[in-house]
């Protein structure tokens, strides 16, 4: 073809920040994930410390604490995490976290003539 030829190009260009729903709710999912992990490693270190520390030294074994009676709350602290996790994950990943809010036009008073 002729470089005098004029060819026409689509001038819609995809928007940068456009996001399909179901990548978001992944996202906001793996965000949950990663609050029940940061859990479980907060967790993991406490016990790690009462590994090293406390038993060595005292040999408490925990049994007269009586924590049986908060085994039913476990599962409902799980699962809090991540939901909570996930609405943040949500939060941060829709981009609601960057935007700044709008600020409503401010007025000057007034001034009355005396």
């Amino acid at each position: 073809m002729s470089p005098l030829i004029e060819r026409s190009r689509p001038d819609a260009r995809p928007d940068p920040t456009y996001q399909p729903w179901f990548m978001l709710v992944f996202e906001s999912l793996g965000g949950g994930i990663m609050a029940v992990t940061c859990g479980l490693v907060a967790v993991m270190m406490v016990v790690g410390v009462y590994v090293i520390v406390v038993w060595p030294l005292t040999f408490w074994d925990l049994t007269g604490l009586g924590l049986e009676r908060y085994s039913q709350w476990t599962n409902t602290a799980l699962w809090s995490v991540f939901a909570g996790g996930t609405a943040a994950g949500f939060w941060v990943f829709s981009g609601a976290a960057f935007k700044k809010p709008k600020k409503k036009p401010t007025s000057t008073p007034k001034q009355t003539r005396q």
